[in-house]
């Protein structure tokens, strides 16, 4: 899609979906929503973003149009005959459990991720939640970016392990949540988990935790950060790509890559997923400012301190 042309800092490749979510507070269809479209709006606050994905003749202009009010760059969205990619699902009261009710997959079944010339160059990649072979086929075509971060889920550890133990071998940091690190690494106690991953290869591991936070593990030892308490979630959906988004667009925005960058990358995402899950979709990210997150990231910060 054309777009006015600006750097991009930040590629982001994975999964774009129009969701039918219910929860207890409401059900809605069609939700914009996929991993893509969750991690490009959180880190459009920060930096400039790079979308990679695929949409169907049915995805509509008005998606379109709320990707440009974030200011994501669309030169890596390809639009193709079909359907675009749904899912549906029904979260239980405590909305920790979530079940899949369909998954639709129709022109992502085909998706092939090709990256602009200038994409190539970005200096940040985010290979969102995909088969491990289309991460390794994006990571092929970037051009000595400075820092990988890759999502991943059970289905691929038990599917694709293969391709996913090289990718893994080949990022910066894994992001996944614990029972998957568990299922990954074959252990139990998660410290011992995050050492086998740093063992093979990342530098860094983030292990979500949902509500109750993420572990951020490296050689250098753990960092604990908690989820900052929302008192009316309507909507967990997208709230790891939120989280995961956030974290990569404050990273790309500060251009640095010390420990102190990587702990206030962790704060922000947090708290750019606390606002994600306060409304269907992208709802809510749409209705606030850089300053609502920089407010917010300073209360928690109060919360925290000790």
């Amino acid at each position: 899609m054309e777009e006015t042309k600006e750097a991009v800092s930040l590629v982001v490749v994975g999964s774009l979906a129009l969701d039918t979510i219910a929860t207890p507070v409401a059900t809605r269809r069609d939700v914009l929503g996929g991993s893509v479209s969750f991690a490009c709006a959180a880190a459009s606050f920060f930096t400039r973003a790079g979308m990679v994905a695929v949409a169907g003749a049915d995805f509509p202009e008005s998606g379109v149009e709320q990707f440009r009010k974030f200011g994501v760059d669309l030169h890596g969205l390809h639009k193709v005959e079909g359907k675009t990619f749904r899912w549906s699902g029904v979260y239980e009261q405590n909305m920790n459990v979530r079940r899949t009710l369909s998954t639709e997959l129709n022109v992502f079944a085909d998706f092939s991720p090709e990256l602009p010339e200038d994409y190539r160059r970005s200096a940040f990649l985010f290979l969102a939640n995909i088969a491990p072979a289309l991460q390794l086929q994006v990571l092929a075509q970037i051009h000595k970016p400075r820092f990988v971060a890759a999502d991943t889920m059970d289905l691929w550890i038990r599917t694709a392990r293969d391709p996913l133990m090289k990718l893994i071998s080949k990022v910066d940091l894994l992001l996944i949540n614990d029972s998957e690190a568990r299922e990954l690494t074959g252990k139990e106690h998660l410290v011992q988990v995050a050492q086998q991953v740093l063992e093979w290869g990342p530098r860094y591991v983030i292990v979500k935790k949902g509500e109750h936070g993420s572990m951020l593990f490296s050689k250098s030892g753990l960092i604990l950060v908690p989820a900052y308490p929302v008192d009316d979630v309507r909507d967990p959906t997208g709230a790891g790509d939120s989280f995961a988004g956030g974290f990569m667009g404050c990273l790309a925005a500060s251009g640095k890559l010390t420990q102190a960058a990587v702990r206030r990358a962790m704060v922000v995402g947090t708290v750019v997923a606390s606002f994600a899950v306060e409304a269907f979709g992208l709802d809510r990210l749409a209705g606030i400012a850089r300053t609502d997150i920089d407010a917010r990231g300073v209360e928690f910060l109060k919360m925290i301190k000790v």
